[in-house]
Parts: C-alpha cells; sequence; structure tokens
C-alpha cells in the first residue's frame, strides 16, 4: 500500500480515485496533479514506482494544502466565527446547520439522534387486592 503524506492510499484502486484518500484532494485536484506529475489516470497505485510517488508527494506539498495543514485551517476559521460571535459562529457552537437550512424538521446529521424531551410518565401500581375473610 503506497504512503503518501503519512496516508496510505489503496493499491487496487486507480491512481486517480486513490489520491482522493487524501484529506483535501478530490477528483478534478487529484487529475490535475496527474496531469502535473505527467502520470496516467488509468494506472493503478501498485504499479506506480519510487520515483512516481516521490513526484506526486513533492508536487502535493509544494502547491496544495492538504491534510495536516487544512485540518488546522479549517478548525481556526469555524473557531474565529466562534470567538466574534457571528450567527455562523452560533450555530457551530450549537451544532446546528450553519447554510439557512430548515432546523424544525429534518438537519438529523447536524443535530444527531433525537432526543425525547419531557417526562415520561410511569404507572402507579395498583395494590394488591386481599381476599375478605368469611366470604366465598
Amino acid at each position: 500500500m503506497p504512503r503518501l503524506l503519512g496516508v496510505d492510499i489503496p493499491k487496487e484502486k486507480r491512481i486517480e480515485i486513490s489520491l482522493m484518500y487524501i484529506y483535501g484532494v478530490g477528483r478534478p485536484l487529484a487529475n490535475k496533479i496527474l496531469k502535473t506529475a505527467n502520470i496516467s489516470p488509468d494506472k493503478r497505485a501498485k504499479d506506480l514506482t519510487e520515483e512516481e510517488v516521490a513526484r506526486l508527494a513533492t508536487i502535493i506539498q509544494r502547491d496544495y494544502k492538504v491534510e495536516g495543514d487544512l485540518r488546522r485551517e479549517v478548525a481556526a476559521n469555524i473557531k474565529r466565527l466562534i470567538d466574534t460571535g457571528t450567527y455562523r459562529g452560533f450555530r457551530h457552537r450549537r451544532g446546528l446547520p450553519t447554510r439557512g437550512q430548515r432546523s424544525k424538521t429534518n438537519a438529523r446529521t447536524r443535530k444527531g439522534p433525537r432526543k425525547t424531551v419531557g417526562i415520561k410518565r410511569v404507572k402507579a401500581e395498583r395494590p394488591a387486592v386481599k381476599p375478605v375473610a368469611g366470604k366465598k
């Protein structure tokens, strides 16, 4: 399994698809990187030479922000929104959709599983009826 930028990429898939396992690399960017590196997108990841893997790694590191750097930048942007007290920051803090979607219904991906609100009544147990002496 070839390793690029600390990520194990699947060896059986085409390199075009395998590159997408790196955070921040989608299909268009993967194709752009392969074109720059002069590697066929149809080639399997296991068929790459060490020199081609090194070429891919240098191109990605030099030209693009991916993996840890990108994750840190996204987290910093969200933290900035929260700290400045913007509406979007408030929505992030509450774990609600930030881009105007309805949240009365739906929005389950952001809100998580439903939580029942209110009191559940416990049915009172009826006392056991004692038989009255002398009656049949």
